[in-house]
């Protein structure tokens, strides 16, 4: 009896990368896709914060403001609301990459794998050119990745026939 997983025709890549498999090759070939999210998330965040404090103020003196300020106010809550579906949006495409944010302010993600047998990650954070640092799951120290790795080869979808 085969125990292999079944899975819908197209689900590969995906159901690999959520369970941790990603390899170098595929994780530098998502880089670019992986960039623009993670710099939509602390774009996102940013804005948020400055909105937060702006609302926060005009909040705070909205007895006193004048029209255009208490326009501004009430226009404050749907560059909010906008600001906050964009960032959702952004987590979840993250997510659904399986790529991990481990750290929003400074925009590191961690690309789960496979190392020695245990927990991995490939490591890249925002301004960074290519995925150059690798971490066992359970500690923070981050070490180069060695020139012998670089032939690694992508993920390929598997059929079940």
């Amino acid at each position: 009896m085969n125990s292999s997983p079944k899975r819908a025709s197209g689900s590969g890549d995906a159901a690999q990368r959520k369970a941790g498999s990603v390899d170098l090759s595929t994780a530098r070939q998502m880089l670019p896709l992986v960039r623009s999210i993670v710099a939509e998330i602390v774009d996102s965040k940013k804005t948020l914060l400055d909105l937060g404090q702006e609302q926060e103020k005009l909040d705070r003196n909205r007895r006193q403001l004048e029209w255009a300020a208490r326009d501004r106010r009430y226009s404050l809550r749907e560059e909010v609301a906008k600001a906050e579906q964009n960032y959702g949006m952004a987590l979840t495409e993250l997510d659904q990459l399986g790529v991990a944010l481990v750290d929003l302010n400074n925009g590191r993600v961690d690309f789960p794998t496979r190392i020695n047998g245990r927990s991995a990650a490939f490591s890249w954070q925002l301004g960074e050119e290519a995925v150059a640092h690798w971490r066992y799951t359970e500690e923070e120290i981050l070490r180069p990745i060695p020139k012998d790795w670089e032939q690694g080869t992508p993920l390929r979808l598997r059929s079940n026939s």
